[in-house]
Order: C-alpha cells, then structure tokens, then sequence
C-alpha cells in the first residue's frame, strides 16, 4: 500500500514538470521554424551564415543546494525560450519594417516614372524645334521639374562668325578584353564630353556584357553623362536601374548618390532624402569617408532631416 501512494506521489509531481517539457519543446520547435524563415529573408543566397543567438546560458557560481526544486533547469530553459520568442519577434518587426522602406522607395519611384515617360520619351527622340530663327532652333530645358519651358540655347556653329566646336578624336582601347576596352572607350568619350557618343557606347556595354563587373560602372556613367548633359530627369532613370538590377555592382552606392543629387536637381528633395537613407541603410557599413561627406552635403542640399 505504502508502495502504491509513494509512486502516485512521485507520478504527481513529475506529471507537471512532463507537460511543461513538452509544452517547452513546441516552443523550441517554432522559434527553429521562425528563426529558418527570417534566415531566408536576411540570407536569401543560402550563403550558409548563421545567426548567432544573443541569450546565454547563466552561469552560476554554485551548484543549486539540497533544498532546490527538481524543476529548477526546466524554469531556467523556459526563461531562456521566452527571452529568445521576444528577440524573435523584435527581428520581425526590423525586417518589416526595412521591406516597408523599399516598398515605399519603390512605390515612390514608379510613380515619378509614370509621371515623367512621356516627357523622357520626347527627350529622348528629340523634341521637334518649336520656332527657328536666326539663334537656331529653342530646346527643351530637362533641369525644370514641370512641364518643359523652351529656352534659346542656340548651337555655337549657328552665330554668325562663332567658331565651329571641334571634336576630340578619342581613341578605342584594344588590351585584348572586349568588356574593358569598350567600357574605356565610353568612358574617354565622356572624358571629352562628347556625351551622346559616350551614351550610345555605355549602353552598348550594359547589354552586350550585362555579367561583367564594367557593366555597373557603365551603367552609373550612363547616369553621370546624362546629369553632366543637363538631363537629370534621364539620369535618374539611369542610376536607379543601376542600383536595382545590380544591387550588388560595384557603383551601386555611387549611383544611389547620385540620384539623389539628381532628384534635387529636379526639385523632388523629399525623394532625395529617402534615397539617401535607403543609401546609408544599404551600404553604410561600406561607404568610404569621402562618399559619407559627399552623402551629407547631398542631404543638406535636399534640406533632410
């Protein structure tokens, strides 16, 4: 009899301990399910990095005494399994709320490009001369954020007694690699500032070598030669394809910088601002100290808070 009431005692009180393992374990099993899911949104390139868990176990000094429960390391493991569920969901929110970010830059700039294709596919055909006179022909000015305004900018060859500009002959590279000598010929075209030849070729460059590294480098010169052209509304186009096909080119920061000096030129500082942050949230952690200065002047410029 003794016997029976001594193993119902000792089943009654291991029956609690059993039920919170298990509920422990399922815990466990979840947080495991969660912790893969965020791995797939910071690591989505399966590039085997782990992320290192900031709960440790406490470490005492003394062995627990004759008096402690039997219980003592399953409360300390729940403990542990709590602190690790509150961390987990403090990672979701900062994944949240990074993708709400980009979402909102996207969503930003797509409606700066619906809202500017008709006026960029003019610039690009070349808008028909409005009047002609003895100044030439009027051109559009693509630094005003509105409608195109004409202005007279007569071509230099068209005033009486004004010398003709004469262009730079600029020679081809030939180191025997296709990508880097067409690439280098772009870039000596933009060097001379002959800025539609130099577009012409760097384009070229993008879509016949999109896998090599002088794609994102033609790609963000692209961009340059039209802002230097006086087309910031081309060159934002430019360097914002840059930064999303190739997030992970080496002139990608280079082009996130400079669309924001573009979208400033274009009287847009509030998109200017949140491409600095997306600039500084990407690719902080790289950013050389020039590039940061050049970051913070372009924030000033936009009047950024």
């Amino acid at each position: 009899m003794r016997k029976s009431i001594l193993v119902g005692v000792c089943l009654a009180a291991l029956l609690p301990a059993a039920v919170q393992a298990q509920n422990v374990e399922g815990r466990v099993g979840k947080l495991e399910s969660e912790m893969r899911a965020v791995q797939r949104k910071v690591f989505p390139g399966g590039a085997g990095q782990m992320l290192q868990p900031e709960v440790r176990a406490p470490q005492s000094e003394q062995g627990p005494g004759p008096g402690s429960p039997a219980t003592s390391a399953l409360a300390d493991v729940n403990q542990r399994v709590t602190s690790l569920e509150q961390q987990m969901t403090s990672l979701t929110e900062q994944i949240e709320q990074n993708q709400n970010r980009t979402r909102q830059l996207q969503d930003a700039f797509d409606n700066y490009r619906r809202s500017n294709d008709a006026r960029l596919k003019t610039l690009e055909t070349g808008p028909a001369p409005i009047a002609t006179g003895a100044g030439g022909p009027i051109e559009s000015d693509d630094q005003s954020s509105g409608p195109s305004r004409p202005t007279t900018r007569p071509e230099t060859a068209s005033k009486p007694g004004a010398a003709t500009p004469i262009k730079v002959s600029v020679e081809k590279p030939s180191t025997g690699d296709p990508a880097e000598d067409e690439y280098m010929y772009g870039y000596r075209l933009w060097a001379a500032k002959q800025y539609p030849q130099a577009e012409a070729q760097l384009k070229k460059v993008v879509a016949e070598y999109p896998k090599s590294k002088r794609a994102s480098y033609a790609q963000n010169l692209l961009g340059r030669s039209y802002l230097d052209e006086g087309k910031p509304s081309l060159a934002s186009m430019a360097f914002y394809d840059n930064y999303k096909k190739m997030p992970e080119g080496e002139r990608a920061p280079d082009s996130l910088l400079y669309l924001g000096q573009a979208l400033t030129k274009l009287n847009k500082p509030a998109d200017a601002c949140k491409v600095y942050d997306e600039l500084n949230d990407v690719y902080g952690a790289k950013m050389a100290s020039a590039m940061k200065g050049q970051v913070a002047a372009g924030r000033s410029a936009a009047k950024c808070k």
